[in-house]
């Protein structure tokens, strides 16, 4: 850790430690300055006084990422000032946390909706669609007939005849998605969260099993960047895909599929407004 990323983290951590209040955290006596004392942030973190000294002070070495969390729980930081934390501590950001959720914020759903045309989801580490919009509901699959739990993008590619069926390719697709949902996984850290999952798809489907014994790895960026569907209604499809993240949630993904022309979207959105 350099003097000068030192000198960043300690003035840092000094001001996240000013702002806390101590009578809301059971600390009482009178003091000079605002905030906790040092050795009060050391002992909620279960850290050596000393060396929380030094690391305000810019000196002590580069804290663990398991330190890190530790202060970062201690000083009650969001998940922004977490993030900082580690990008002034280690250069990098903390590993992804998974967080279960069942939903989105109003203002991801209201941007979701916008998107008249262009079929958008958005789905979990574990491929789980969490949100989505009506072009999706149309043209993709109409996730809300679903229980919550069979809302899964793995389940939908091999259980699911009717998904299956619409796609062009559908061996190419399935070989990119495990290899892109394995890396999810791997990065994300839920190779146990996962292996209830995991194991089912390998006992009901041998394609799927033979897929996952191969171990590839895929990112976005290597897959085809159109996906070609048959649609019952609207014929041969083709739509450009797009994966972003979610600021703030890590373990979120949002994907869009565009059409890649002007009468395919008016197709798309004629079939919204009339379902």
């Amino acid at each position: 850790m350099s003097a000068n990323t030192g000198s960043s983290l300690g003035d840092f951590l000094r001001s996240r430690r000013a702002r806390l209040d101590p009578a809301s955290l059971g600390y009482s006596g009178r003091r000079r300055t605002p905030g906790l004392r040092r050795e009060e942030v050391a002992q909620r973190a279960n850290i050596s006084p000393t060396w929380y000294t030094w690391l305000e002070q810019g000196r002590g070495g580069a804290p663990s990422a398991t330190v890190l969390n530790r202060l970062a729980s201690a000083l009650m930081l969001t998940e922004s000032e977490r993030e900082h934390l580690f990008m002034l501590a280690l250069g990098r950001p903390p590993e992804v946390r998974y967080r279960p959720v069942e939903g989105i914020n109003p203002r991801l759903q209201r941007l979701l909706d916008s998107l008249h045309a262009c079929p958008a989801i958005i789905k979990s580490a574990t491929w789980d669609i969490i949100a989505w919009n009506r072009a999706a509901a149309v043209v993709l699959t109409d996730y809300s007939t679903l229980p919550v739990g069979q809302r899964n993008i793995l389940r939908f590619l091999f259980c699911d005849p009717a998904v299956r069926a619409k796609q062009h390719d559908w061996e190419s697709v399935a070989r990119f998605v495990v290899g892109a949902f394995r890396a999810d996984v791997a990065r994300a850290g839920l190779a146990s969260e996962v292996s209830e999952l995991v194991d089912e798809l390998c006992t009901v489907s041998a394609e799927f099993a033979a897929l996952w014994r191969h171990h590839e790895v895929h990112g976005y960026a290597e897959g085809e960047s159109v996906k070609r569907l048959l649609h019952p209604e609207l014929g041969h499809i083709e739509l450009e895909h797009s994966a972003f993240s979610i600021d703030g949630r890590p373990d979120l993904g949002m994907i869009v599929y565009t059409p890649i022309d002007d009468s395919m979207a008016e197709k798309i959105k004629a079939l919204v407004e009339r379902v």
